[in-house]
């Protein structure tokens, strides 16, 4: 079994993100896919329920990891800042990870706004 990340299609904050997992070698580790077009297997339907709220990944000894434990997942398994994901995976820190996660996922939209026109600024 290999990585998957399932993520949001119709997110424009995920479809950034996305974007840079993949120029950071994330289709080296992961099999990226939106939910809305991920195949079954691996897609069931409680997947596809949570795959709607936060980023998923299956991970090739089958855990599914969600929200921002999947982001630490994802950073560690591309390499960044491996020290720093390291110290953000423990208690304490995770439970703010989670947490940041949740507040940023429940306001796509507005971060995506707020993204694009900081992106702008700085073109």
């Amino acid at each position: 079994m290999e990585n998957w990340l399932i993520w949001d299609g119709d997110c424009g904050l995920c479809r950034r993100s996305v974007a840079w997992v993949r120029a950071h070698g994330g289709e080296d580790v992961f099999r990226i896919a939106p939910y809305q077009t991920c195949p079954s297997p691996p897609m069931t339907p409680q997947l596809r329920a949570d795959a709607e709220r936060s980023v998923q990944v299956l991970t090739s000894d089958g855990q599914r990891i969600s929200g921002g434990r999947a982001v630490l997942f994802i950073l560690r398994a591309v390499g960044w800042h491996p020290r720093l994901v390291a110290i953000c995976d423990r208690i304490p820190l995770v439970w703010a990870i989670e947490l940041g996660y949740e507040v940023v996922a429940r306001n796509r939209p507005f971060f995506s706004r707020l993204l694009a026109r900081i992106e702008q600024k700085g073109q």
